[in-house]
């Protein structure tokens, strides 16, 4: 393969990407009835397909502190129930976690410290915000504006005092913000469309990005906050629907937002002044990126899918390759 390491596709859905490291990278995801979880080890990926802890089982996010401090999160099967777990030495634990209403899914982690992480989500009524002391999940009273229903897609932390959550409420964003007493929500600008962010990362009190798309007109969505407000930054949307799903940023010079275009791979990189698209491999069929991580200007994992298998990608500093 063009990339490092082999082959790195497998029957299934990838939905997230952390990587503590240049040398220790996790990516988690699907299938119909499995989860998926997948590990760089610096040289290959290598990948376990499990049952737990039912049918239908999805894992959607994954995060790390550290190389062996990560947790991934995603809903069970059937009625939607928190699935929380947390990496225990060479296995993963399940953790028990809040389950308000008995119908809650998780759609992101973001672990700060081994006794501080986020995990937000919802019900099909109002948002859902998850947090670990070191010992167990307790809820948060979160903001859900619209009766129609909420929903949190996206988290990002830089300390424990500033994190930020990022979803839909009716047919508005929705941004919610932790500054170390209660969750508030945070003006975001009104956009057309039926917008919906999907991610959201941060490298300060003064820089974060969150983006998505607009569900009627299929058009990419990118916001920054520059300590004080969020804009709406001009972002590119090629021809047919496109949208974002998540975005990574190491510096105030560089950032990445992934997602689709028409049934295509789009990965977006801001240079400091714009965002631009840059060429990436997208298989025969269906595809389409669902995560992305960096650890450096020359280092990043996208991943995602490819028809029925996951798809990685890898970046080097010069251009994406498939892992």
């Amino acid at each position: 393969m063009a990339g490092p390491g082999a082959d790195a596709s497998v029957t299934g859905v990838l939905t997230g990407v952390t990587a503590a490291s240049a040398r220790n990278a996790w990516a988690v995801g699907y299938t119909s009835t499995q989860v998926v979880i997948g590990h760089w080890n610096g040289s290959r990926w290598r990948f376990t397909v499990t049952q737990r802890p039912r049918a239908f089982s999805q894992l959607h996010s994954v995060s790390a502190t550290s190389a062996w401090g990560v947790w991934t999160v995603g809903s069970i099967g059937g009625s939607p129930a928190p699935l929380t777990e947390r990496l225990a030495g060479a296995s993963w634990q399940r953790v028990p976690a809040p389950n308000p209403n008995g119908d809650t899914s998780i759609g992101a982690v973001e672990a700060v410290t081994a006794r501080d992480a986020w995990a937000v989500g919802g019900t099909p009524t109002w948002t859902v915000v998850l947090h670990w002391n070191g010992r167990s999940w307790k809820r948060f009273a979160s903001p859900s504006p619209s009766s129609s229903g909420s929903y949190l897609n996206g988290a990002a932390a830089t300390s424990p005092d500033n994190a930020w959550a990022v979803g839909s409420s009716g047919n508005r964003t929705l941004i919610l913000h932790w500054g170390g007493i209660k969750w508030r929500q945070s003006a975001s600008p009104g956009l057309a469309g039926a917008p919906v962010l999907n991610g959201v990362a941060a490298t300060s009190g003064r820089n974060a990005w969150a983006v998505g798309g607009t569900q009627d007109s299929g058009k990419t969505v990118i916001l920054h906050w520059n300590g004080s407000s969020w804009r709406h930054i001009t972002s590119p949307s090629p021809a047919g629907y496109s949208t974002l799903n998540a975005v990574a940023v190491t510096s105030g010079r560089d950032a990445w937002a992934v997602g689709y275009a028409s049934g295509k791979t789009l990965i977006l990189h801001w240079n400091g002044s714009s965002w631009r698209r840059v060429p990436s491999p997208s298989p025969a069929g269906y595809s389409t990126l669902s995560g992305v991580t960096a650890t450096s200007a020359s280092d990043a994992w996208a991943v995602g899918y490819a028809g029925s298998n996951t798809l990685i990608l890898h970046w080097n500093g010069r251009r994406w390759s498939r892992a």
